[in-house]
């Protein structure tokens, strides 16, 4: 006597063997997903660095000519402190009265008896 309930052996064998296929074809699709899913996740990534790189080179840029503008302007200014302390200076009369007097007293002190 055979249970009305139990599919026979060749059935259940064959049902068994559907259900491994399914579940390998399953499988399959959700390790595809799971690629697809990894590789938009590796595209968005570097999507991000390129961007992040971009706004670090812009920085770096950006800092970069605001230091050689300020460079230029303390070398300009350097220069032009050069230029000023290089120029020839004509003295003028009453500079002239105190360098005669300058000199008159150092030669006094230096030519004194007891004063050197």
């Amino acid at each position: 006597m055979t249970n009305p309930d139990r599919p026979p052996p060749d059935d259940a064998v064959d049902a068994a063997i559907a259900r491994v296929l399914d579940a390998e074809h399953d499988a399959h699709d959700a390790v595809r997903d799971a690629e697809r899913t990894a590789t938009a996740m590796t595209e968005a990534a570097r999507a991000t660095a390129r961007s992040v790189a971009e706004c670090t080179e812009r920085r770096i840029r950006a800092v970069r000519a605001a230091f050689e503008a300020r460079a230029s302007a303390a070398v300009a200014a350097l220069d032009a402190a050069a230029v000023e302390a290089g120029a020839r200076h004509d003295l003028t009369l009453a500079e002239l009265a105190r360098l005669d007097d300058a000199v008159a007293t150092l030669a006094a002190h230096l030519t004194e008896p007891g004063r050197g």
